[in-house]
């Protein structure tokens, strides 16, 4: 049985959470796609991580995690990823890594830092972990995969061609120091001796899972309105944030996925530039900056503060549908409590005209939100872990949520720890 867990709309919905809750009862948890880019939250009982690589399923001694081919794969990072939950505790987690994931290359977060300040102003607010040109370059076929690490001739043969090309930009485009091919390749043999240990044919490991009836995890990173084809293009992520990549990005069949977890954020938050239709600003966005996530709504990757909204049905709506969502878990509710009135975006407004369907980039730029205001519950609801007991307003608020997405809420997060969850 395969469970996609992902997200419905910028990132930052808080999938992290959800699946350390659901790794409990899995065996295997795989990441699928992005790199060390962005980060999930998590709080148990060894305390508070950010993890931006591993599968957040790594705090159980029963799991294995896998990160798929469809990762960006940066090796040190990964060694130290691991290194830092170890040293806090957490048992040495049970971990493999696909023999055809591509390798973050040490010159793919210049580049990405590079073209990022050659952009100025017109930048796409990368975190700059080298993400589009890693992506770039898997598909212009001149990436590396973990496979060709251990094959020395042809490495050395491949690392003098691509560098060749690498060195042209950045010596007349980007004016920077050259690559060195034998550094490189004295780098890339120490990226060998770190993974070795963990390599493995992945979609042959989980072919062998899934007919033993293991219960398998997909975890997504970011969401659906950061998706390269479907998403706010082109402010969006180099690789696909949708279930339905779980299946390439993993190596399984894609019937296999039988339960799309959409997580969808009880308000917006957005990192990085791009359209955001309900976004507030001001001392409106501030108080809901710092009262929400678990310690504020700044990005685990960067630090930076995220762009704040209310929540917005119409883009929610388009990402639950985009994942093929089969159920939603609904977190940070908890936030809202403080709130007379909660606004929520029902349609857009573009050229007089009212949609609700989620529009092309080009005509979202001209939306304006139209609001429609829901009573507060003006208490505390952490801690309440039956949905009746929840005030009449909250369970109004989730009510017409779950009308407005068409699709089942079935957990209600309310606080930052694993168990603040309401089933339903």
């Amino acid at each position: 049985m395969v469970t996609a867990i992902v997200g419905a709309n910028w990132g930052d919905e808080g999938k992290g959470k959800i699946t350390d809750m659901l790794a409990e009862k899995a065996d295997i948890i795989i990441r699928f796609q992005g790199g060390s880019n962005a980060g999930h939250t998590i709080i148990n009982q060894y305390g508070k991580f950010a993890l931006h690589l591993l599968p957040s399923g790594v705090f159980y001694n029963h799991t294995t995690s896998i990160i798929g081919n469809g990762v960006a794969l940066n090796i040190p990072y990964l060694l130290d990823e691991i290194k830092s939950i170890t040293d806090e505790g957490v048992p040495a987690p049970k971990i493999l890594v696909s023999d055809r994931a591509q390798i973050l290359m040490p010159y793919h977060m210049l580049f990405d830092a590079y073209e990022e300040e050659r952009l100025a102003g017109k930048s796409f607010g990368s975190t700059k972990s080298g993400i589009a040109p890693f992506y770039s370059d898997k598909y212009a076929k001149i990436g590396f995969q973990v496979q060709e690490l251990f094959d020395a001739a042809s490495l050395k043969e491949k690392v003098y061609r691509v560098v060749e090309t690498k060195n042209v930009l950045l010596e007349h485009l980007y004016h920077k120091p050259l690559i060195d091919p034998e550094e490189l390749l004295k780098e890339l043999a120490a990226y060998r001796d770190m993974i070795a240990p963990y390599v493995c044919d992945v979609s042959s490991y989980l072919w062998k899972a899934i007919k033993e009836g293991k219960k398998i995890l997909l975890e997504g990173q970011l969401g659906s309105l950061k998706d390269p084809d479907h998403g706010i293009y082109p402010m969006v992520t180099s690789s696909s944030t949708l279930a339905a990549y779980g299946a390439i990005g993993a190596g399984i069949p894609p019937y296999e996925i039988k339960d799309i977890v959409t997580v969808v954020k009880a308000y917006s938050s957005a990192v990085g530039a791009g359209e955001f239709v309900s976004e507030i600003f001001g001392d409106e966005a501030q108080e809901l900056r710092v009262r929400g996530g678990d310690g504020g709504e700044f990005g685990a990757t960067t630090g930076r503060p995220r762009r704040m909204g209310w929540f917005d049905a119409v883009a929610s709506r388009y990402g639950c549908r985009m994942q093929g969502a089969t159920q939603v878990a609904l977190t940070v509710l908890d936030v809202l409590g403080y709130l007379d009135e909660i606004p929520m975006c029902v349609g857009y407004e573009i050229d007089g005209e009212v949609v609700t369907d989620f529009p092309v980039t080009t005509k979202l730029a001209k939306a304006k939100p139209v609001w429609k205001k829901m009573p507060g519950w003006k208490c505390d609801i952490r801690g309440i872990r039956k949905y009746e007991e929840l005030p009449k307003e909250c369970k109004d608020y989730i009510e017409t949520i779950e009308q407005e997405i068409g699709v089942p809420i079935t957990m209600i997060s309310n606080g930052p720890k694993r168990e603040d969850i309401i089933y339903r």
